[in-house]
């Protein structure tokens, strides 16, 4: 049983910066894809970063050069470090787990996520 538990969300001004943590119990056996997802109101849940069993990342134009993932192993937690925050990131966070198909990379699409967790609210005022 693979479970999700994010934290760190909170109100920041623009500009400002927050670091959002995802603690999990179990990965999925063997390939995987890991990520963040983000949903505002009104709008579509979209991947804005994810990293898979090989390290490899891959991040939303809307958000590159201001977020970056990382994945503690040890710790079983990833990361979400969020910097230059503007109101437009405002939106519940999410992450996501599931199993990476052999010779298949994985995406920000929502498919090949299978675990979630519960989310994390961000808010940013301008």
């Amino acid at each position: 049983q693979v479970q999700l538990v994010e934290s760190g969300g909170g109100s920041v001004q623009a500009g400002g910066s927050l670091r959002l943590s995802c603690a999990t119990s179990g990965y999925p056996r063997g390939r995987y894809c890991m990520g963040w997802f983000r949903q505002a109101p009104g709008r579509a849940r979209e991947g804005i970063a994810i990293i898979d069993d090989l390290g490899r990342i891959t991040v939303a134009d809307s958000v590159k050069g201001r977020f970056t993932v990382s994945q503690d192993s040890a710790k079983n937690t990833l990361y979400l470090q969020m910097n230059s925050l503007k109101a437009e990131d405002t939106a519940m966070y999410y992450c996501a787990t599931g199993s990476r198909r052999i010779g298949v990379r994985c995406t920000l699409g929502e498919s090949a996520y299978n675990y979630w967790g519960q989310g994390t609210q961000v808010t940013v005022s301008s």
